[in-house]
């Protein structure tokens, strides 16, 4: 199985996971200005950012680990762009990570938060 694929079920899986909690998938693979984010959704009235890491195993920190600095400000900066393209009004916004692994997944709320002047 190619990573691709791999990373594409995960993200589906992450998806189902949080159609099944009562959220609202919004958007899927939002690119922008050398950014993506894995999945937008609705929390009720908070708007997520949710980054999504399938792994085979948790070795080397897991999913978590790959969630860099770097990798937080271009989802921070994506974020940003969506906001102003989409125009949404929300109570809040929040940036999760959704660790996708064989056997289950694990869901970190407000795994990060960028610096005020990212957003």
């Amino acid at each position: 199985m190619n990573t691709t694929w791999k990373g594409k079920a995960g993200e589906d899986r992450a998806a189902r996971f949080l159609e099944q909690a009562g959220w609202r998938i919004l958007e899927r693979n939002f690119s922008a200005r050398g950014g993506e984010i894995d999945l937008i959704a609705a929390d009720g009235k908070t708007l997520v950012f949710a980054e999504v890491k399938t792994r085979s195993y948790q070795a080397f920190g897991g999913p978590l680990a790959a969630v860099t600095p770097a990798k937080q400000k271009r989802i921070a900066q994506t974020a940003l762009h969506y906001l102003q393209e989409r125009g949404l009004k929300f109570d809040s916004i929040r940036f999760d990570v959704l660790c996708v692994l064989p056997d289950r997944i694990e869901h970190i709320p407000n795994a990060f938060f960028p610096p005020r002047t990212t957003l």
